[in-house]
């Protein structure tokens, strides 16, 4: 379970440096401090040669996911992510002493003691919600050509020439709104909430369908909604049953 958590961890941190530090050098640095962070928790919680992978996973996803999600290859990256942490978290159970921060670690919850594998798991699970989510979501719809809007000549995806269309434009703040609906779908799937749930999720839909009933003839509109609503809340519900998974396991 550390593998994973502290592999989701490198990524939605690496993933949060990239979005909101503007400048190169500083960008640099912060993801120096941490690798640096991630190498003083495993010697901490004698997890070394995890902390170690999970910083080789961030670099190759940093490469290998850019922030645009740019061609259809930048999609894959999520699915080799996602089969790394659930296979890690099955297979490698919460250890029972966790080097030196596990004789001074105490957490409590209204499930009972939060162990220091489950909490780190926790935090890697959050983050990966927040930024890296707007990067699976946006490489999905480029995938399908929904992203980026076509060139007024068309061109090449997939082998195929795709034609022009009207770009799905109009839906703003989505940046700040997936992250806020991915976070609450976490919280509501694991406290059982499930007709809160399917509220939230219809009532997004009747909020968007105003702009949706703007499509005309190309349907970009309820497109873009349905691949970036869905693609978002299978990437919440993934992360809520790991994050169950890893509790109780």
């Amino acid at each position: 379970m550390i593998l994973a958590g502290l592999c989701l961890t490198a990524v939605g941190a690496a993933d949060l440096v990239r979005r909101f530090a503007a400048r190169r050098a500083v960008r640099i640095a912060l993801l120096v401090v941490l690798a640096a962070a991630l190498v003083a928790i495993g010697i901490l919680s004698d997890a070394v040669v995890p902390a170690v992978i999970a910083i080789v996973v961030g670099a190759v996803w940093v490469r290998s996911m850019p922030l645009d999600a740019i061609g259809p290859a930048s999609f894959w990256p999520a699915v080799v992510l996602a089969v790394l942490a659930g296979a890690t978290t099955a297979l490698m159970p919460d250890r029972a002493a966790p080097g030196v921060i596990g004789s001074v670690w105490h957490l409590r919850s209204p499930e009972g003691e939060v162990t220091f594998d489950a909490a780190v798991l926790c935090v890697g699970v959050l983050l990966v919600a927040a930024e890296s989510g707007n990067l699976i979501v946006r490489a999905a719809l480029d995938r399908e050509g929904t992203w980026r809007p076509v060139e007024a000549a068309g061109r090449f995806r997939g082998g195929q020439l795709r034609q022009p269309q009207q770009a799905a434009t109009g839906f703003q703040g989505g940046r700040l709104i997936g992250p806020l609906e991915r976070l609450l779908v976490i919280a509501l799937t694991l406290a059982g909430a499930y007709s809160l749930l399917a509220a939230m999720l219809a009532a997004k839909g009747i909020v968007r369908f105003p702009e949706i009933s703007k499509d005309g003839e190309t349907g970009a509109r309820a497109e873009y909604f349905l691949v970036g609503s869905l693609v978002s809340w299978v990437v919440a519900l993934g992360a809520a049953f790991l994050l169950w998974w890893g509790v109780h396991s």
